[in-house]
């Protein structure tokens, strides 16, 4: 087999962020529970976008950002995502290929706008995200090209992009052309909303063996298998997938391979800012571990270091040097200069 010419390549939603401070009481009135992701149509979103205080765009989308922590960790990272040829389409394009991430999907038209997420992010770092994914959800199959899935090491995929028809059916190639290619396929479940809306089909890529690499947060992993509690959810599901990766929020992150368990701490923050890409950022510092071939303690390390940073300020991508903060903080090395 060739080796890889990317590490990791990402599929998901193409999104542009805009977050805005709020308080307990606007998501009381607009009724939303707070932590959750919501689909809305355009119609919302241009109304709670006007009950929204002052905003700060940032581009975002699960793989996305997970695809931007690789390349911060000086991995070789791809990302295949739809945005329309409108003004969001070009700041998506321009800020993902800046940070050293391939991405060259072709635009849509603009009769279907840019994606955007509402991101209302409450004064303990909360965020409560309203979607509406405009183009997103009309990445077409032939997006996919089987050889650069096949140059790609791991093949990251977001359960957000599951829902419509139209990208499940390009999701579904791209396993296959991982598949054939022997390539190694992770799968990020996403959000419990997603679970509960596609349980059945997350399950039998697991059974049928399509996924080797499962990231879970602790609810997701205990509504896929319907388990009351967390140690039920990780004996049901560790022993269907090669690794499973269940991250935990402040009580850290754990990982079975093989049946060996393997968990981490939460790297200390000094203030917690905002969540938004913590589970993303996780994912790619776990993925480019794995892609550089550590051991699973050390990639689990990895990703709360990741993650620790990008929850120190607003917005899903890292803005501090992860690379350095990785050689300092898991191998001991001191800062550059």
């Amino acid at each position: 087999m060739p080796e890889p010419s990317l590490d990791v390549l990402a599929i998901g939603n193409a999104i542009v962020d805009v977050l805005s401070p709020a308080d307990d009481a606007l998501l009381e009135t607009e009724g939303l529970a707070k932590g959750s992701m919501r689909l809305v149509d355009a119609e919302e979103a241009t109304r709670l976008y006007g009950r929204m205080g002052p905003g700060r765009e940032a581009s975002g989308g699960s793989a996305a950002n997970t695809a931007a922590g690789v390349a911060a960790l000086g991995g070789r990272a791809g990302f295949v995502g739809q945005v329309a040829d409108d003004q969001l389409g070009e700041v998506f394009a321009h800020d993902i290929r800046a940070l050293g991430v391939a991405f060259d999907t072709p635009f849509a038209g603009p009769e279907v706008p840019t994606a955007r997420c509402l991101v209302l992010v409450t004064p303990d770092a909360q965020r409560t995200m309203s979607t509406f994914l405009g183009a997103a959800q009309h990445l077409p199959a032939s997006a996919i090209d089987p050889e650069r899935i096949g140059q790609a090491g791991i093949l990251y995929l977001e359960g957000y992009l599951w829902d419509p028809a139209a990208p499940r059916a390009a999701m579904r190639n791209a396993i296959g052309a991982a598949r054939t290619a022997g390539r190694r396929v992770a799968f990020s479940l996403s959000d419990t909303f997603c679970v509960e809306r596609h349980r059945g089909d997350f399950l039998g890529l697991i059974e049928r063996g399509e996924v080797d690499v499962l990231f879970a947060n602790e609810a997701e992993a205990k509504s896929l298998v319907q388990a009351e509690d967390l140690e039920s959810a990780v004996l049901a599901i560790a022993p269907k997938v090669p690794l499973l990766v269940v991250t935990r929020g402040e009580a850290g992150a754990l990982a079975v391979e093989g049946g060996i368990r393997h968990e981490a701490p939460a790297e200390p923050v000094v203030e917690v800012v905002d969540t938004t890409g913590a589970g993303d950022l996780f994912a790619a510092g776990f993925l480019a571990g794995l892609a550089q071939g550590r051991p699973v303690a050390q990639c689990l390390r990895m990703g709360a270091i990741a993650a620790a940073e990008v929850i120190s300020h607003y917005g899903a991508r890292p803005e501090a040097d992860l690379r350095a903060l990785v050689a300092e903080q898991l191998e001991g090395a001191a800062p550059a200069a």
